[in-house]
This record gives C-alpha cells, structure tokens and sequence, in this order.
C-alpha cells in the first residue's frame, strides 16, 4: 500500500510509518495544460483531476476518498518506482519502475496542441496563442529491459464521487470505449493499444510488454479526439514538449546553482494559469488539510487578488511578460465590472458559495472537505493595496496608463481612503471578529501612494496631492497604533501579538530597510513566531481566527522572511534559512502551503502558487545580494545600510523602472 515505508527524511519530507492507504502530499505529481490539472501518485495513480476545467467536479478523486475515483497504470503488484523526475523544462512526468522481471517507464502528460480553426470559444477572453489544451490526459509506456507485466486501471467517479459511469465499447475493437454518467457532462472517451474491459465501473487492461515493446493509453473529454496510434501519441506526446521547452526558454534566469528552483517554480505558476482567461489559481487542490485531521482545508482552486502584485512581480521579472500581462487584464476585467473582492473563479465568476461534501472521508480522515469559499464576500482591505501595486507594476511594464486603467484607479483609490479607518478579516481572511488589521492599513497606504504617484505620472496634480495627503495621514496613523513598546509592529491596533503579514513592510516600501522599527519588527519574527526556523502565519493562541486546533509554519511566509533579512542586510542568516528551505521542496521541487517544521511533511493544498511566488522573490533576493557583494565586497563592512537599500531597489523586474522611494529613502541610499 501507498505511504506504507520506512521512517526516514527524503528531501526535507516525511515518509511515515503509519499505515496510510494516502500518498505524503508532497509526493504528488502535477500535471497540467494551463485548463485542467491532475495530480499523480508514486504509485502511477492519478488521484485528482477535475473537469471541465480546474475548479470544476473531480472525475478522479482518491486524494479526498479513496473510493471517489483514480486511474492507475503501472506494474501489477508493484507501487513504488524506482525513480521519478519531470523532463527538464517541461510538465512532463517521467517514471521508471524496476520489478523482478525487468525495468518499465512510463510519461504521464496532458497534452497541448496546435490552435486549430474551431468556431470561437466562449471560454477564451484573452487572445488565443498558438497553442491550445488538447483535452487529454496521455500516458506512454516503453520496456526497458525484460518484461514488465502492466495493468491499467481506469475507475472514475464523477461530481466529487456522487456518480459512477457506464463504461462501453466503441468500433469493432477492444482499444476504443467511452464512460458517461447520466445527466453529467462532459463524458470520458479511452483510447488504447492495449485490450480493454469492464468490470462495473472500470475500464482494465492487463498485457506483458518485452525489451523495446511500447504501448500508450490516452483518456479525453472533449470533442478533440484522443490518439489512435502508438505513433500518434508519440508525435503529440513531443509536440507537448516542444511547447514547454519553448514557454520556458522565454524566461530570463540567472546562471546560478539555484536555477533549477526558479525553473520548476516559473512552470509551477505557469500550469496554475488557466489560459482562457489569463486566471491563476491559489492551488490545484481543495481541502488538503492544513493540519493532520484538522479542520482548516479549504478550497484553493480560484483566483486571489492578493497574489496579484506578487504574481506580477515574478513573471516580469523572469520575463514572462505575456502570462503577466493576461493576469493583469483579469483583474482589470473584475474590477471594472463590479466592486472588488478579493477573489475570483477562474472564469470570473464572483460567487463562490462553501459547501461540504459530506459522503467524502478526507485526505487522512480530515474533514470537512469544501468546495467553494465563503471568504469571496470578506471584506478584506490589502485588496485595493494589491491592485494599486498591480496597476504600478503593469504602468511601467507597458509604458503606459490608459484611460481605463485610470478611472479604474480612481474608483479604487477613493475607495481605500473611504474604508481604511474600517476593521476587517485581515490578510489571512481570519473568521473571528474583524479587527484594525496592520496589514490592511498597510495596503491602504500602498493604494494611496501608489495612486499618487500614478497621478503624477498623468499628470493629475490634485488627485497626486489629496492622495498624498491621505497617505501621510495613513502612514502617521500606522506608525502610531500599529507598534508595541519595542517599536515592533503587531497584528492589530488592539494586541502585543506577532503577524508574518509585516515581514511584507520593507517589500512594500513602508519605511526604508534600514528603520530600526523594520528591523525590529523583522527579527521579532524570526526570533518569536518561528518554530525549528520556519514561520507561523501567527500564534493560534493570540488571535481569533474562529477555528479550532493548531496550524503549520507557512512556507510563504518563510520564503518572505528570506526576503526581508536580506532586505535588512542579514544575508548569512537569510541565505542560510533560503537554503534550509530549498531542502524542504518534493522530490520533484513542489510546495504546499505548509510545512510541519519538526518532520519536513508538507501540509495543506498542493502545490501552493503562493509559495512558489514567494520562492522565487527569496530566491531573487539572495542571488541579486550576492552579485553586489561581488561586485562591491567593501559594502558589507563600510555601508551594510546602503547594501540593504541597494538590495531593494535592484530587485525591480527587468522591464519595470525602479519602485517609488518611501518616507526616508534617500537617506537610507546615503548612509
């Protein structure tokens, strides 16, 4: 049985001995052609895929229920292969088993396609590319060496579960059927070499393939046809991969040791983008818990605001410009359309409503499992920060600020202003009472400066200077109420207690790295809200976040406090924790959300965009700080305060100008 394994680390993850017929979730696989994403155990069983698009109903869900569908194809009687690796540059899994009798690899991809000439989608608002999801998930297997006896084993279970299917032969031979449940769309078409049959629900094959035997097996949901041929799905499985070898050698990448860690993030993102629209989901998953039985899982599969300048800041600096700019137009799209939220379906739907499905038992038992996220109606307010930032970071990337995007700011800006003195849920969309939330005053400030220096840039001196005067007054305000005795900042206007939220102060340009109130503040972190190194969101004890039980340390947040430590010239003991994290990604250099500091177990819904993009702004952090060390070595000793500005003012994206100086920066540049 799966997870059934020595005690022992592997890469910083836990392999535990506990009988668990569930994978570790960082032993899962990702699979994804930018609509759909479906994830793979080490066993060779695909254990989720949702159809017809990432946030839709699961057709394989055995990551939620054992019982609520998967797909297996692998060696009869053998779960754990010897070897798995995605092919360099691409979303293209590779994996290698070893049996007594010979030695079998298998790639597992979802393919991508050439554009065809097929009437209009109404599902594409962004401009189509030249390349499109195939709708098929294709799975080629080639002997090595021996003979390998190989099984497949297709059982789906449609709407999260709650439907099996009819399984039915098509033509006069056994390598063609389709699956359909009544009343449920879209239906499942299976095309293979091998020789299929039904018993209820599952489609089986069985066949012994001999040194230099290949055979393939392609399942699709669309009116795009699966291969027919083991030839034909060769030829698709290399276009795929001639696709992804393209996509990624657009990217810009320093020729450093950690190249491979901003490769796999960048792809990450990138098979977390539905292409239709230009949407990035939060995760693939929902309801991978957040602690082990615990109650915390929650639904990841739509599109956060809050990601938005983040989002923005690592595909431009990497030099993903197409990808930045389809997320850009939509948010702009939302906001233009209605009041902001703070997120989205992936199709721009705005009501998400939670429920729970009951009939299924939980990754690990831990229930409930949700679909949907009663957070959409929170009222949260980092959003117009967020956006402001984004519109910043879009402005210069263009070189322009057209008429849209203006009355778009104006709207919002106002808005920040009207609300800030207002409580709120906070960044963590805590369900406890709203609170006068730091962070949420912080981003307030964001939106206002931000839009002040946008209306410079217009040239709309009095809106520059009513919202001018709005940020001085936020930024005395925050100054003020926001600090403990220390001159720490803290959670709220009413506590003592730490939040990983102000880790973003010198990332936001708050105050200049080098205030003693930010440095404060960034070691108080370090020193107080971590756990064997790695950082808690905050201490579960000190806020009301209306649930019950504990939580892991946030992978996000760490990789923030990589980022802030070199921000404020602690660069031994940042790149010593960016290190200490690198060792935590998956065999394959995945994220969840969390991670449980003693054993290195990945915890929370997988892989996790958030985390990738905080990966990639550490990550950048470190190198760019070593690059200046090199080319100035004197500064550490004889100007760390410039060092830590220096830092920070280098890490704009490339096609972006330099971020707007805050209160005190220029003399930070002097010291």
């Amino acid at each position: 049985m799966e997870g059934e394994l020595p005690t022992g680390e592997h890469r910083g993850h836990e392999i535990p001995l506990r009988g668990s017929s569930f994978p570790p979730i960082a032993d899962y696989a990702l699979l994804s052609d930018c609509e759909v994403c479906a994830l793979v155990a080490p066993s060779g069983n695909v254990e989720w895929l949702s159809l017809p698009q990432m946030d839709g109903p699961s057709v394989f869900g055995a990551i939620l229920d054992r019982h609520a569908g998967r797909f297996r194809a692998g060696p009869i009687n053998r779960m754990v292969p010897a070897g798995r690796r995605y092919l360099p540059g691409t979303m293209i899994l590779e994996t290698t088993w070893g049996t007594p009798t010979g030695w079998l690899e298998v790639r597992d991809v979802l393919l991508i396609g050439s554009w065809d000439d097929e009437d209009r989608s109404h599902r594409y608002v962004r401009a189509p590319r030249d390349r499109v999801a195939e709708h098929v998930l294709l799975r080629i297997f080639r002997c090595l060496d021996g003979f390998v006896d190989l099984e497949l084993d297709c059982q789906p279970a449609f709407d999260y579960g709650r439907s099996s299917g009819s399984w039915r032969h098509v033509g006069d031979g056994y390598g063609d059927a389709v699956c359909e449940a009544q009343g449920i769309e879209p239906a499942l078409r299976l095309r293979t070499d091998l020789r299929l049959g039904f018993e209820g629900g599952r489609a089986r094959a069985e066949t012994s393939l001999r040194a230099g035997q290949q055979a393939f097996c392609a399942l699709g949901w669309s009116d795009r046809a699966p291969p027919a041929t083991y030839d034909d799905a060769e030829a698709r499985l290399a276009e795929t991969r001639a696709y992804w070898h393209e996509w990624i050698n657009r990217g810009r990448f320093p020729d450093h040791a950690w190249q491979i860690h901003l490769q796999r993030s960048a792809l990450t993102l990138k098979a977390l983008t539905y292409a239709p629209t230009g949407a990035m989901i939060a995760a693939a998953t929902t309801s991978l818990p957040e602690a082990p039985g615990g109650e915390r899982n929650w639904d990841y599969r739509y599109s956060w605001l809050r990601d938005s300048t983040f989002m923005l800041w690592a595909l431009f600096t990497l030099g993903f410009n197409r990808e930045a700019t389809d997320f850009f137009y939509f948010i702009a799209d939302r906001v233009e359309d209605e009041d902001l939220q703070i997120m989205y379906g992936i199709d721009g739907r705005g009501r998400l409503d939670e429920v729970t499905l009951d009939h299924l038992s939980g990754y690990e038992g831990a229930r409930p499992v949700r679909v949907g996220n009663d957070a959409w109606h929170h009222r949260q307010h980092d959003v117009w920060g967020v956006l402001l930032d984004s519109v910043r970071l879009h402005t210069h990337s263009s070189d322009r600020l057209d008429d849209r995007l203006w009355t778009l700011i104006t709207h919002q800006v106002d808005a920040a202003l009207e609300h800030w003195r207002e409580p709120d849920r906070g960044m963590w969309e805590v369900r406890g009472d709203p609170k006068h939330f730091t962070s949420s005053k912080l981003f307030c400030w964001v939106a206002a400066d931000r839009g002040a220096r946008l209306a410079r840039l217009r040239g709309d001196t009095t809106a520059a200077e009513r919202w001018e005067a709005a940020a001085q007054e936020m930024h005395d305000d925050i100054c003020a109420n926001g600090t403990d005795a220390r001159g720490v900042f803290v959670q709220h206007y009413e506590t003592e207690a730490l939040d990983a939220s102000l880790l973003l102060l010198p990332l936001i340009r708050f105050l200049p790295p080098t205030d003693e109130r930010v440095r404060a503040t960034v070691l108080a972190i370090a020193d107080e809200l971590t756990v064997d190194g790695l950082v808690l969101r905050y201490r579960v004890k000190e806020t009301d976040d209306g649930l019950a039980g504990e939580e892991g340390t946030f992978t996000i947040c760490s990789f923030w406090l990589v980022s802030a430590l070199a921000e404020i010239g602690e660069l031994d003991r940042a790149r010593t924790l960016c290190e200490k994290l690198l060792s935590y990604a998956s065999p394959l250099l995945l994220y969840a959300e969390e991670i449980e500091p003693h054993s290195g177990r990945h915890l929370g819904n997988f892989p996790q965009a958030f985390t990738h993009l905080a990966l990639i702004n550490a990550v950048m952090h470190i190198i760019r700080a070593d690059q200046i060390l090199t080319e100035a070595p004197e500064i550490r000793t004889e100007a760390p305060g410039r060092l830590a500005v220096q830092i920070g003012l280098e890490l704009e994206p490339a096609d972006a100008a330099p971020r707007p100086n805050a209160p005190g920066d220029d003399a930070a540049r002097d010291a």
